[in-house]
């Protein structure tokens, strides 16, 4: 486990450890974890700029103003967008893209405690859009800016990292997927959705984490007998098993500055992130390689066990990373009448 103590240490050498200047985009950052890992970021990073999505305008607002008070050197760049819908993320990519040669951290947080298979307007599963496709979608827009960047090429997918489970290959969306067995379905389409990136881009890595239980406003907006059962085991457990959100914050932002998730090629330069304490070893990957590039973590930041491993390893032995890929690559030029190879 990366102790907390650890975490603070490497975060307070962000500011001397890389150079003034980081750039980050934060999509889902008007509460919850995105929001606390955006204040840890305007905190610690010198001059930093972030721009940061989300859906209320009064939250944004309040946010810009906070990371002011944090850090009156950085600019604070919010951004009112549905980020549920492909198109959406193309035009923000877009603005961004316009703005920004380079892109250091992009950080994905969104989501909505949705259990009841509704889709957007874009035909796509709601809970898989915003974890999932969306996620996806913002990563390859904005590649060819995070392999711009002369330093720390990093991408932070908040989830279900080390929670892999069987994947139906039938019903990537998951629109049928029993609700016992959807957290491993998409825990494995996210993990198996960044090596389809990451074989894009070696020179970036790619983290997909579980952030613990976290009390934040998610649960009081799920509906339903397991809204119910979820916001009371938190008031009758939340003091033992809760992480604070500020803990959480702390943590996130170790998770997209530290040295402990280096890229495959790239990332053993010095000054390219911050340098792990000693003792501290870098993470075990996806594929099972100690710094393989892509990340499944637990809260305790440390990467996938050894039965994570065997799972992803299986599925990938059996050509799933490109059947995953062929099946997104479809919706995206579904939804967008186009085709976009990359």
């Amino acid at each position: 486990m990366v102790a907390l103590s650890t975490v603070q240490a490497s975060n307070s050498l962000v500011s001397s450890a890389l150079p003034p200047g980081l750039v980050a985009v934060f999509v889902g950052a008007t509460s919850g974890i995105g929001e606390a890992t955006l204040k840890q970021f305007a905190k610690h990073a010198r001059t930093p700029r972030a721009y940061f999505l989300g859906r209320s305008q009064d939250a944004g607002d309040r946010i810009v103003a906070e990371c002011k008070a944090l850090n009156q050197a950085g600019e604070y760049v919010f951004i009112k967008a549905d980020v549920g819908l492909i198109r959406v993320v193309d035009e923000v990519c877009a603005t961004i893209k316009a703005k920004e040669k380079a892109l250091n951290i992009l950080f994905l947080s969104a989501g909505l405690p949705s259990m009841d298979r509704s889709e957007t307007s874009e035909h796509l599963h709601l809970l898989t859009a915003l974890t999932y496709y969306s996620r996806l979608r913002f990563m390859t827009n904005l590649l060819p800016l995070l392999q711009s960047a002369p330093f720390l090429r990093r991408v932070v997918t908040v989830g279900r990292g080390g929670d892999e489970g069987p994947l139906d290959s039938s019903d990537f969306p998951a629109r049928h997927v029993p609700l016992f067995s959807l957290r491993g379905h998409l825990s494995t389409l996210i993990s198996l959705g960044l090596e389809t990136v990451a074989r894009m881009a070696p020179d970036v890595s790619f983290v997909h984490d579980y952030p613990g239980t976290v009390d934040t406003s998610l649960p009081s907006r799920m509906e339903g007998l397991m809204g119910v059962v979820i916001r009371a085991y938190i008031r009758l457990m939340g003091h033992w098993i809760c992480v604070p959100i500020q803990e959480s914050g702390e943590r996130h932002l170790y998770l997209a500055t530290s040295a402990k998730y280096p890229p495959v090629s790239g990332g053993s330069d010095p000054g390219f992130a911050v340098p792990l304490e000693e003792g501290t070893d870098v993470a075990r990957g996806t594929t099972g390689q100690i710094g393989s590039g892509t990340y499944s973590v637990g809260w305790d930041g440390e990467g996938a066990s050894p039965v994570v491993v065997k799972l992803l390893t299986g599925y990938r032995d059996e050509g799933m990373l490109d059947q995953i890929w062929r099946h997104t690559e479809s919706e995206f030029e579904r939804i967008t009448g186009h085709d976009e190879d990359l």
